[in-house]
């Protein structure tokens, strides 16, 4: 399956966030979010993990940065979507959701 490289924020649904997920502290992610004025449903994570970095004010700590996930919509494409914990700019401090690429069964041309 090829990627294609996407890196817009999504609009999550109200409502439709993973509650068990929040109480392990993690984000709760969207059963339902919008991209491009369409609607996904979540159908299955196939793959979940974090990304972590070190601290940017020179302290030795490392903080945990963004949760990814890989997931089969119900309308058919996989897609990669993160969530950012600290967002980089004021500009994009709504914007948490990201969709990172999106699957399909052509080649990437």
């Amino acid at each position: 399956m090829a990627e294609r490289f996407v890196s817009e924020p999504i609009q999550p649904a109200a409502g439709t966030f993973d509650a068990a997920g929040m109480t392990r502290g993690e984000p709760g992610l969207p059963r339902q979010f919008t991209w491009r004025d369409q609607q996904y449903t979540v159908a299955e994570v196939i793959e979940a993990w974090k990304e972590d970095g070190p601290c940017r004010n020179g302290s030795p700590e490392m903080y945990l940065r963004k949760h990814w996930y890989r997931v089969r919509t119900a309308e058919g494409p996989e897609m990669t979507i993160y969530f950012e914990r600290q967002p980089q700019s004021k500009q994009h401090s709504k914007k948490r959701w990201w969709l990172y690429t999106v699957g399909s069964k052509e080649p990437v041309r």
